[in-house]
């Protein structure tokens, strides 16, 4: 989903060479359409679209496909990183980029289950204070309120609760929820965690529930 003619038919050509079945749209409001009438895996999605920006594209997509989202950005500054995420993009690139590298980040993007494996693990719900988890059903809840996570934002909270005393690092939550063959910045890892505290309604200095631990990572709260 770009307004560029001449990127879309590179990367959708490159894409097709190498197996992928690509749609195109030129703005949002076609790009919605497409999404609605042929269910998506991945979507690579410019943020400055024609009409309906990308943000709201990503918003949009949110309320009716877990399909995982790319958000492309001809701007390097974070703000521009840190709203994409906020609205429910899985990751992003800044313009130009290769192909090549999109087309690995895919991969690894469609290698992720769609449940979380728990391979010997406690399937029963997760209480950390309020919090509970539920791995099963994939539903988080603080207190009596829902709280609606993206399928990444999930896979990170359900790393950290499955064992709440162990700290991990940036790249082993990388390799956990992206998988050993992920290829980009741990950063992403900080701007994921900050969405989950907003969205737990987790203040950074109480830290509540999930905790940083200087210079190392991160672990589940209190104490």
């Amino acid at each position: 989903m770009d307004d560029e003619p001449s990127l879309v038919r590179a990367v959708a050509g490159y894409l097709e060479h190498e197996g992928f079945v690509v749609t195109t749209a030129p703005d949002g409001e076609q790009a919605l359409a497409a999404a609605r009438s042929d269910p998506p895996d991945v979507v690579v999605l410019d943020l400055m679209l024609p009409g309906i920006d990308g943000l709201e594209v990503c918003r949009q997509l949110r309320t009716f496909t877990d399909a995982y989202v790319i958000m492309l950005t001809a701007r390097s500054e974070e703000i521009d990183t840190l709203i994409g995420l906020s609205v429910g993009a899985d990751d992003y690139m800044t313009k130009p980029f290769s192909p090549r590298e999109l087309v690995a980040r895919i991969r690894v993007l469609l290698r992720r289950p769609r449940m979380a494996a728990h391979t010997g693990g406690d399937p029963q719900v997760r209480r950390i204070g309020d919090l509970s988890l539920d791995p099963q059903s994939r539903q988080v809840q603080v207190g009596q309120t829902p709280v609606e996570l993206t399928r990444t934002e999930f896979d990170l909270l359900d790393a950290l609760t499955e064992r709440p005393k162990l700290a991990y690092t940036r790249s082993q939550l990388i390799e956990r929820v992206w998988g050993p063959d992920w290829v980009g910045e741990e950063h992403l890892v900080d701007i994921h965690i900050a969405h989950i505290r907003a969205k737990l309604g987790d203040d950074p200095a109480t830290e509540r529930y999930v905790r940083t631990v200087r210079g190392v990572g991160y672990r589940m709260g209190p104490g």
